[in-house]
């Protein structure tokens, strides 16, 4: 065998373990943009499902199919908090129903992130929708931020918690919510935010 030979076995042998390698990074980054695109759709489906939800439900502070029945509605709010917030409200019987007449208790909060330790996000929390004095159960929609502010008829923002005859002072209020992918690539986890700006439920009389 020449040493020309062993020179063109060294060099097809050279070619074709760097085109095996850009095979190798062409396949990992196929599998990566897969990840990324299916995990920014669940993002953004999970996302609109819990905006939807939230502002259906916060809209309805101090509504109650029988008016009279919360004849002040700058006392629907009981506490809030920066993620937490129980408010008066009154939940419908079914989907074409306004509402039942009968005054519930809405509760929204957030988990601790321990919660969920045995999925990959190590940021996503559990958020929990309890109605009066249910049991609490929680919704994995890869929420990693909920937070709520909370503002007076100046637009000043108020301190908080916020608790008792205080929380008549509440005129708006500011939401953000962050939804991550709960399972990444490479610890890449998509993610998409969503802020509300001045929510103001039209049933609070201090509006």
């Amino acid at each position: 065998m020449g040493f020309s030979t062993l020179i063109d076995i060294l060099g097809s042998t050279i070619i074709g373990a760097l085109l095996l390698l850009i095979l190798f990074r062409i396949n990992d980054t196929a599998v990566e943009n897969t990840f990324a695109f299916s995990g920014e759709l669940m993002v953004q489906e999970g996302l609109v499902e819990a905006v939807s939800i939230i502002e259906h439900d916060f809209r309805k502070m101090g509504y109650c199919e029988k008016w009279e029945n919360i004849p002040d509605p700058t006392s629907s709010i009981i506490y809030a908090d920066e993620n937490k917030i129980s408010f008066l409200t009154d939940i419908p019987i079914s989907a074409n129903s306004p509402g039942d007449g009968i005054i519930d208790t809405l509760h929204y909060f957030v988990g601790p992130t321990s919660e969920l330790s045995n999925t990959d996000n190590p940021r996503d929390r559990l958020l929990y929708r309890v109605v009066n004095s249910n049991i609490p159960r929680g919704s994995n929609i890869g929420i990693t931020l909920f937070k709520l502010t909370y503002f007076d008829s100046f637009g000043n923002k108020l301190p908080t918690p916020i608790y008792g005859a205080a929380t008549g002072a509440i005129h708006s209020l500011q939401i953000d919510l962050e939804v991550e992918s709960v399972n990444g690539y490479n610890k890449k986890y998509p993610s998409v935010f969503w802020r509300q700006i001045r929510l103001a439920a039209r049933n609070l009389r201090n509006r």
